[in-house]
């Protein structure tokens, strides 16, 4: 049971990561100053979504829109973690960690039963997201 609200949990986060993502364009293109800010209690499974996107995007998006991935990717990220000096070592760093390989395993668990095309949706938003 525990497994299956994980899952539906990382769903769910992957889904409201694409969903900000898209207001945050949405936002961008009406020429407003709309700031997001994320749930005040961020979870392992939050972080260990985003991370994945570092793993799974790269492959998805074009050579020449990598630049603007990374300035995405640390945008959310940054978002996520406003109190780390630099959230993407802190990603990777906290990647490393034993504690967090299970709510990895299930997020890269997650990216991989989402397939292709809307973790490509997904890449591309955050890709737009560095604006």
């Amino acid at each position: 049971m525990y497994t299956s609200q994980l899952k539906t949990k990382s769903l769910q986060l992957l889904a409201g990561i694409a969903i900000t993502l898209g207001l945050g364009q949405t936002a961008l293109a009406q020429n407003e100053n709309i700031e997001v800010t994320p749930l005040q209690k961020v979870t392992q499974q939050e972080l260990a979504a985003i991370y994945v996107l570092s793993e799974v995007c790269p492959a998805l998006i074009q050579d020449k829109d990598q630049t603007k991935f990374n300035q995405g990717y640390a945008k959310l990220a940054k978002e996520y973690m406003p109190a780390e000096k630099d959230p993407v070592v802190a990603l990777q760093a906290l990647s490393k960690q034993k504690s967090f390989k299970p709510m990895l395993v299930e997020a890269q668990a997650d990216a991989k039963k989402a397939g292709s095309q809307k973790n490509k949706a997904i890449c591309q938003e955050l890709t737009a997201y560095s604006k």
